[in-house]
Parts: structure tokens; C-alpha cells; sequence
């Protein structure tokens, strides 16, 4: 597979780095485990997943650790999603992705620094599966580059790179490497094309709809905090458009 893997990766190796794995239980993130397992030390990968709790899809967890075979390493932030929805009173959307940087960044982030320091290492790479086939707006990002928020302060010497691995894998080869393991994807790929939360704001139609279908509880909550804060998931023409009607679903 056509793993981006420039030269500087193997003199971070050969220097010792730790290779933070981020696992969301998708199917992204899976074979991007799989392909690093190969290619660095045991010991310098750590496994780490964000949890969103109730908005992320059941079994998750269970799947990744079934699939790794390095201890898996859970983060959570305090405040959960839809707590954080509330308190903001209104939904993140593609252009202010508080969910993303508030509930799987800076947790994974802070466990990263502290894992650092207890390991007495100085070089971590944050490895996510980030791939450019996916959008027009991450076929532009840097598949490596040094980190300088979370590196150097003047109290610790800490050096971060963020890595995209599998930058340049289609949805094809990805699904492929999955299966060259021996392995399956996780079971909402059945009907889902992609898996985040449950009701994620980058969703398709059919990803919700399948999220409602299998979580008429959770999309209960949604639905009725949607009318609590007075604002609403998405948009059409300019327009608010409520969850229900968005998914041609309604709460039973």
C-alpha cells in the first residue's frame, strides 16, 4: 500500500519517537494500525481513542481492541457532547468543528503530554487517518509537519509532529488492507460510508437515518434539544432544517 512515509519518519523512529495511534474505531483508522504495526517497534506505537460517549456508535470500543494488539489507551473530555451543544446553544458545524477540537483533540493531546513525560521521551508523532480522497480541503493539508503548539515550552522540551500515514490510500485500499488482516470493518460500515458519531455533522443522508434507526433514543434527545437551544443541526438554501425533516424521519 502507498503509505506516505517519507525519510524523516524513519529518523524519527531511529531517534526513539513514540507514534501516538489515533483510533476511532473506523475503518480509516484501522487499517492505518495495521499498515504502522509493520513498520515501527512495539514498543514506541500507543493506541489511544477518544470517547465521545453516548453519541458514539455501540460497540466501538470493543471492535478497536479486538483488532489491536497493543493495550488500548481511552481518553474522554469532562463535558460531553451534548453538554457542550447546550452551553454554547447551538451545534458545531464543517466550518467550527468545536466537537472535534474540544472532544478528541485536546484530550488525546493531553494524554500524549503526559504519556511523554512519563515515558521521560521528548518526541511524539500524532499519527491520524486522514485522507486526501476525502475532501478538497484535506487533499491540501501537509501529510507531516512539526507541530509548534504542543512542542517546545520553556518549562519541557517536548518535540510533536502531526502524521497522516495513509494520505494518499483510496476508500478501496483501505477497505482491502482491512481485509488483507484477516480483519472485518466495524458493523455500521454495513450501511454507513463513514463512521463518526452517531448523528455527525459531516454525515451523509443515509449515515443518519441509520444512526435514528439504530439509536431512537439518542436521536429523541437530538431532536428535542434541537428545539430546547432553538437551533438545529444543519442547513438547506440558507435555511434551518430540523433533524427530522433533514433525514425524512420522525422520533417514535
Amino acid at each position: 500500500m502507498n503509505l506516505y512515509l517519507p525519510d524523516k519518519i524513519e529518523s524519527l523512529i531511529n531517534e526513539g519517537a513514540i507514534f501516538y495511534i489515533s483510533h476511532s474505531g473506523g475503518k480509516d483508522s484501522q487499517a492505518m494500525y495495521n499498515l504502522l504495526k509493520n513498520i515501527i517497534p512495539y514498543n514506541q506505537i500507543v493506541v489511544v481513542h477518544a470517547n465521545l460517549g453516548e453519541v458514539e456508535w455501540e460497540g466501538v470500543i470493543d471492535h478497536i481492541k479486538r483488532n489491536i494488539e497493543h493495550e488500548l489507551n481511552i481518553v474522554q473530555s469532562k463535558t460531553s457532547f451534548l453538554e457542550m451543544v447546550e452551553k454554547r446553544g447551538k451545534f458545531p458545524s464543517p466550518a467550527f468543528r468545536q466537537c472535534t477540537s474540544d472532544l478528541k483533540r485536546a484530550p488525546i493531546f493531553k494524554f500524549i503530554r503526559n504519556d511523554l513525560k512519563k515515558r521521560k521521551a521528548t518526541i511524539a508523532i500524532n499519527c491520524t487517518g486522514i485522507r486526501a480522497e476525502e475532501s478538497s480541503a484535506r487533499s491540501k493539508k501537509e501529510p507531516l509537519f512539526y507541530n509548534t503548539k504542543e512542542s517546545c515550552n520553556k518549562r519541557v522540551i517536548r518535540h510533536v509532529y502531526n502524521w497522516l500515514p495513509i494520505f494518499n490510500l483510496t476508500t478501496d485500499e483501505i477497505f482491502e488492507t482491512i481485509r488483507s488482516y484477516g480483519q472485518e470493518p466495524f458493523w455500521a460500515y454495513k450501511k454507513n460510508k463513514r463512521l463518526s458519531c452517531v448523528f455527525c455533522i459531516m454525515g451523509c443522508v443515509s449515515d443518519l437515518r441509520h444512526g435514528a434507526e439504530n439509536n431512537p433514543h439518542l436521536f429523541k434527545k437530538y431532536v428535542e434539544l434541537e428545539k430546547k437551544i432553538g437551533h438545529t443541526m444543519f442547513m438547506k438554501k440558507g435555511k434551518s432544517i430540523p433533524l427530522e425533516e433533514y433525514i425524512g424521519k420522525q422520533i417514535s
